[in-house]
């Protein structure tokens, strides 16, 4: 684990996805695979169609506002808004502003492995990573 790592503005690899730009800001390499944090960037409309991830996280709203379906109840999350998001929930979001960016935080290291996945292989990642639609 990395001792007082510190980011700024522009570092972290940035990962093209479907429905967002993904900066990661803290891998699961700098902290031993204990958790991950990603500033996502997305652009107004429907994300990906409900799915379900197996591991949990967490959605920080910097700016912009976004309706979170989670487990078929809306949520509608604007700055300073934050949902947990247990795994194997159904869940998706939809951004209401021309974008939105927050923060995901996830527990241990899979999270970070699939977004790389993703973003080199597009939709084939799902399977290998346990997500399901």
């Amino acid at each position: 684990m990395t001792v007082g790592m510190m980011s700024t503005v522009g570092d972290g690899d940035e990962l093209t996805v479907p429905d967002a730009k993904i900066t990661v800001r803290i891998s699961g390499k700098d902290t031993g695979g204990a958790y991950e944090l990603f500033e996502v960037d997305a652009p107004r409309g429907e994300a990906a169609p409900p799915h379900r991830t197996p591991w949990p996280k967490v959605y920080y709203v910097l700016h912009g506002r976004m309706a979170v379906l989670l487990d078929g109840e809306l949520h509608d999350l604007s700055p300073g808004d934050v949902i947990t998001i247990p795994p194997d929930a159904p869940h998706t979001f939809t951004v209401h502003t021309p974008s939105v960016q927050f923060l995901a935080f996830a527990v241990g290291d899979v999270m970070g492995a699939f977004f790389r996945d993703l973003s080199e292989n597009g939709f084939s990642a799902l399977e290998r990573h346990g997500v399901t639609m």
